[in-house]
C-alpha cells in the first residue's frame, strides 16, 4: 500500500506543479487513496521531497536525488533562489529564505557536505545551521555569499 502510494506521489509531482500537502492529498484522494495530513507529511519526508521554484512566484514539490555534478547545480540553484539573508550567533548560522523554501535550502546546504556544518534544522522560512565554531560560521557565510552572488 505504502509503495503504491509513493509511486503515485512521484507520478503526481512529475505531472502537476503541486505546491502544498493539501493539494497532494486532494490528488491522491481523486486517485482513490485515503490519506491523512500526517501520512502525507511522512511520505514527503521518506521520499525526500522538497520544494523548488515553479515560476510565477509559486513552488512545487520535487524529489531531491543525489546524482553528481548535475544535482550539485540544482542545489546551488535552490540555495541561490531561496536565500534572503543570514546572520550569526556564535556557532549558529540563521538563514532566512523565501517563504516555504527553508527545507529545500537546508537540504541544499546539507548536500554541500561542508565540514564546518554539523547539520541544519528548517522551518518555513528560517534555517538554523549548527556550525562547529564561530570562526567556521564566518567561513560558511563566505561560501554562501559566493554562491548567492554568482
Amino acid at each position: 500500500m505504502k509503495n503504491t502510494r509513493h509511486e503515485k506521489i512521484l507520478d503526481l509531482i512529475a505531472k502537476h506543479d503541486i505546491e502544498t500537502q493539501e493539494e497532494l492529498a486532494a490528488y491522491l484522494r481523486e486517485d482513490g487513496c485515503q490519506v491523512t495530513q500526517a501520512t502525507i507529511s511522512r511520505d514527503i519526508r521518506e521520499l525526500k521531497l522538497t520544494k523548488m521554484a515553479a515560476g510565477n512566484g509559486k513552488q512545487k514539490y520535487v524529489q531531491m536525488q543525489h546524482q553528481g555534478a548535475g544535482m550539485n547545480d540544482t542545489y546551488l540553484r535552490v540555495l541561490k533562489d531561496g536565500f534572503v539573508s543570514m546572520d550569526m550567533a556564535q556557532n549558529i548560522l540563521v538563514v532566512k529564505t523565501v517563504s516555504g523554501m527553508a527545507m529545500a535550502v537546508a537540504a541544499a546546504i546539507d548536500a554541500m557536505h561542508w565540514t564546518e556544518v554539523a547539520g541544519c534544522i528548517a522551518g518555513d522560512d528560517t534555517i538554523m545551521c549548527a556550525v562547529r565554531s564561530a570562526e567556521d560560521t564566518l567561513h560558511v557565510m563566505d561560501k554562501i555569499r559566493a554562491i548567492v552572488n554568482r
